[in-house]
């Protein structure tokens, strides 16, 4: 694992005009690797996100990089690893569309499946994740939409790196980037094991 904290540099859009006067570049993002119970996930000054507290995450901004940034933020905090305290806010207040309820009872299910098995107390995270989000790919974006594919690549039993792609869609609402929810509430239905980065951005850093 590289260190927690790593900065890479988010090329933002210059719309040019026709005048001769000189324009200011835009300024660049400066973004910051950060350990979240082992995966790491990015945080730009610019794009979000701009509320980090109690390992939730919010405000994201209104462009690609904010749809983005989302997508990685929110997923990972609805799965049931870090506990209801977690998983519980974030899927009732991030994510949206018909199959929300069902990924909260899935997360919910799952959660005190495992909690019990480790024969943890009640409430306790599961412990880390070692993942690296590795890539991405975008399928679709708009102002109010995107739809993004993240690689996702961790160890399995034996310790050999797997791979996978999952797509996650977002939408913008109430001011800020909301995940739609998986069909059923299943990511697994949203991910497809994958052997090559071809046709992948990796994430720089």
């Amino acid at each position: 694992m590289k260190a927690p904290v790593l900065v890479l540099v988010l090329l933002t859009a210059c719309a040019c005009g026709t005048s001769t006067t000189p324009v200011s570049p835009a300024r660049q993002a400066r973004i910051t690797w950060q350990d979240f119970h082992g995966v790491r996930l990015p945080l730009s000054d610019l794009d979000g996100p701009r509320v980090l507290d109690h390992d939730r995450a919010k405000g994201f901004s209104h462009t690609r990089e904010g749809a983005l940034l989302a997508a990685l933020h929110i997923a990972i905090r609805a799965s049931s690893q870090w506990g209801p305290a977690v998983f519980e806010p974030t899927i009732t207040e991030q994510v949206v569309g018909p199959d929300a309820d069902r990924l909260l009872e899935q997360a919910r299910t799952q959660y005190e499946e495992r909690r019990q098995e480790a024969g943890l107390p009640e409430g306790s995270p599961l412990g880390k994740a070692y993942v690296d989000e590795e890539a991405y790919r975008w399928q679709t974006y708009t102002r109010d939409a995107a739809t993004v594919d993240i690689v996702s690549a961790g160890p399995d039993p034996r310790g050999t790196t797997v791979r996978a792609s999952t797509r996650i869609q977002v939408v913008w609402q109430n001011g800020d980037w909301r995940v739609v929810a998986p069909l059923d509430g299943d990511w697994g239905t949203m991910a497809t094991p994958l052997k090559s980065l071809d046709r992948y951005t990796r994430f720089e850093g």
